[in-house]
């Protein structure tokens, strides 16, 4: 079985073989939109539609706010959801009564000293008047709770949430000693049910995943044990350790965030490591386990990984923020035949803490939203690439999928 295949493969390779300039590649047709200021500590953006108009929307988690906000496409006009909230952390959007318009979980009341972090979630549901405030429900209150997002973890269509705390609820900085317990909930239920405590130290990636086709969807966590894939059937989780991660000692070991990308139909995982750490790795499947490669080692506080086809050619880029100074977003691109090759997309503008994916302004193009902590931004880079230079997927590739 694919998952349980040979161990990590300890080879790394860091630098890059060419830093394209600011006015070549794909950096050079990205125009910059700034969406709103003033987010204090911005932490999370996350992509929806909240109006029921057809248009992804941009929802704004800043740790520093009591508002939970979003920004309504095209205008960016900003809206108010609930308020009241203390150090909000996470937000994950999905429409569970199917009426169009997205429940939201969202996890609040933050510490990253677990011991003093009380980490409530909470359902937040719209009312008939979308201006109204949403309304609050509270669900779990979980030490440290970190990381929400919705996954269909049978295939059923019907989406369960996930809850990924950063650390053990006893665990304390830096060594975050301690088993984390990723958990998820059934809505309507609501009732906490454990998919594995396995994981240790700093857990602060993860990512839902379609891993084996078909509708299923699995889980990849980052933690200071490395990369491992969550997978759920027949009534059961498994887990498999995919990678070790950096392989210095705890606790500067293991991954923080992770995403999966593709290159034509060969998949690969892209991390940032360590814990908030300063390499951007990626790691191809081999025969004997997945062989590590060290793309980037100049992070700061490394905080956000995603993976996108940005130019239709079936080989996904790998975007990459810092919120650490000198506070950049990087696009990391292997086109056929070539090596890996890092652009600039952000100089010093936004310390990125998040950034998500998708096609903002509907003219076929994904585009990249980030959101700073640091420098308190929201952005919207928008993908101007020229059709002509749109690169069409060679015969038999995975079709581009924005995400």
């Amino acid at each position: 079985m694919r998952m349980s295949r040979g161990a990590f493969v300890p080879v790394v390779a860091i630098g890059l073989v060419q830093l394209a300039g600011s006015g070549t590649g794909l950096v050079g047709h990205m125009v910059e939109h700034t969406v709103a200021t003033g987010l204090t500590s911005g932490y999370q953006v996350v992509i929806a539609d909240m109006n029921k108009d057809g248009k992804p929307d941009l929802i704004a988690v800043a740790e520093g706010l009591t508002d939970l906000v979003w920004f309504e496409n095209p205008s960016w006009q900003r809206h108010v959801i609930a308020g009241g909230f203390s150090r909000m952390i996470n937000v994950a959007a999905y429409d569970i009564d199917g009426d169009g318009i997205p429940e939201l979980a969202l996890g609040h009341e933050f510490n990253n000293v677990p011991p003093k972090s009380v980490g409530i979630v909470s359902i937040l549901t719209h009312q008939p008047d979308l201006n109204a405030a949403w309304s609050v429900k509270e669900i779990d209150r979980l030490p440290a709770s970190h990381r929400l997002r919705w996954a269909d973890i049978d295939g059923s269509g019907k989406k369960v949430l996930v809850n990924f705390p950063l650390a053990a609820a006893t665990a304390e900085p830096p060594d975050y000693r301690g088993h984390v317990p990723l958990v998820y909930y059934r809505p309507g239920e609501w009732k906490r049910q454990m998919i594995s405590e396995t994981e240790e130290g700093a857990a602060h990636g993860i990512a839902v995943v379609n891993w084996d086709g078909g509708k299923r969807e699995s889980l990849l966590a980052g933690s200071f044990l490395g990369i491992s894939l969550y997978r759920f059937a027949n009534g059961n989780w498994t887990r498999a350790a995919l990678t070790k991660g950096d392989p210095s000692p705890w606790p500067k070991s293991g991954a923080s965030d992770v995403a999966l990308g593709h290159q034509n139909r060969e998949r690969f995982l892209a991390a940032i490591e360590p814990f908030h750490g300063n390499q951007v790795v990626v790691y191809t499947e081999q025969q004997d386990g997945w062989q590590r490669r060290v793309l980037d080692d100049s992070l700061v506080e490394g905080h956000t990984i995603v993976t996108a086809d940005l130019d239709g050619d079936g080989r996904d880029e790998v975007i990459a923020g810092q919120r650490g100074a000198p506070r950049r977003v990087s696009i990391y691109s292997r086109p056929a035949g070539a090596d890996w090759t890092r652009e600039i997309l952000d100089d010093g503008g936004i310390a990125a803490c998040s950034c998500a994916v998708a096609d903002l302004n509907a003219d076929g193009r994904p585009d990249i939203a980030c959101i700073g902590m640091a420098t308190a931004n929201l952005k919207w880079y928008e993908n101007r690439l020229p059709r002509a230079m749109l690169r069409p997927a060679r015969r038999g590739s995975r079709p581009a999928v924005i995400r």
